[in-house]
């Protein structure tokens, strides 16, 4: 591996550090970007994710990092071979694009169900179609990493539903390069029991999101997650890698990012 992408990798092994999903932050405000990504560096986020690509040397100049990019279509993924050529050759050129760009990771998903549904199949399917592009993205010092989704309400169809079904996965693929992306909203719709799926499963997750469940809104007490907890655990586990807000503000995004972010930082207990 080049020096530059092996310290590419090292990012992800500094101490935790939070970012917030652009979409979600702005979305139906009419925002100016250098003057919201200020702010948003100003709340304390270090990162942003999914930023549109016109903006990444806005907030590379404010010394944010690009933590993430989406690779494909979340519809249309890795558990059906018949689209394996045309979505490694997608990710493999939004590896290149992160890696040009100094983005860090690049999310893929399995897809939606098709035919039978059968879980077993579709993991080995995106463990045959994710291999070689695992491959690429270690090369280039990029991280990969599967999302879990919710299929009850957001996503209706997605297979990666469970945290099982990613961890199949991740762990046939075995390769550093992928990782999970554990997002607690999704999960606590689907599956619930978080704190003990964070643990059981620790070693492979590389990334975090957060939103309040059911509504995906602020990390408040209006919202069955309790994310102190579930900060305090991460902190106790030694995680080291990123935590995204991904909710949607009830009012004014840079109060409620400045927020999460205090609710994360501040010293907390196991769960």
């Amino acid at each position: 591996m080049a020096a530059d992408a092996a310290g590419r990798i090292g990012h992800w092994r500094l101490v935790m550090r939070q970012s917030f999903t652009w979409w979600s932050f702005t979305m139906g405000r009419d925002v100016e970007p250098e003057a919201f990504l200020r702010d948003a560096a100003g709340a304390g986020a270090q990162g942003v994710e999914m930023l549109p690509q016109a903006h990444w040397p806005i907030a590379r100049d404010l010394g944010l990092e690009l933590v993430t990019v989406t690779g494909h279509k979340l519809e249309e993924g890795f558990n059906d071979p018949a689209r394996h050529e045309g979505l490694q050759g997608d990710v493999r050129r939004m590896i290149d694009t992160a890696a040009e760009g100094g983005a860090l990771a690049v999310i893929v998903f399995a897809g939606n169900r098709f035919g039978d549904g059968d879980d077993d199949r579709a993991i080995a399917a995106c463990v045959e179609g994710l291999a070689p592009v695992a491959a690429h993205a270690h090369g280039a010092g990029v991280r990969l990493l599967i999302e879990l989704l919710n299929s009850k309400v957001d996503h209706p169809g997605q297979q990666c539903d469970r945290t099982a079904f990613g961890a199949q996965v991740v762990r046939g693929v075995g390769s550093p390069a992928l990782k999970l992306l554990y997002d607690g909203y999704h999960m606590q719709l689907m599956e619930g029991d978080l704190s003990r799926t964070i643990k059981a499963n620790f070693d492979l997750i590389g990334h975090v999101h957060t939103a309040g469940a059911p509504g995906r809104r602020d990390l408040d007490d209006r919202q069955e997650i309790n994310w102190r907890g579930v900060a305090g655990l991460l902190r106790h586990l030694g995680y080291d890698q990123w935590v995204g807000h991904e909710f949607i503000p009830r009012g004014e995004p840079i109060a409620a990012l400045k927020e999460a972010v205090a609710l994360f930082d501040a010293p907390g207990r196991e769960a």
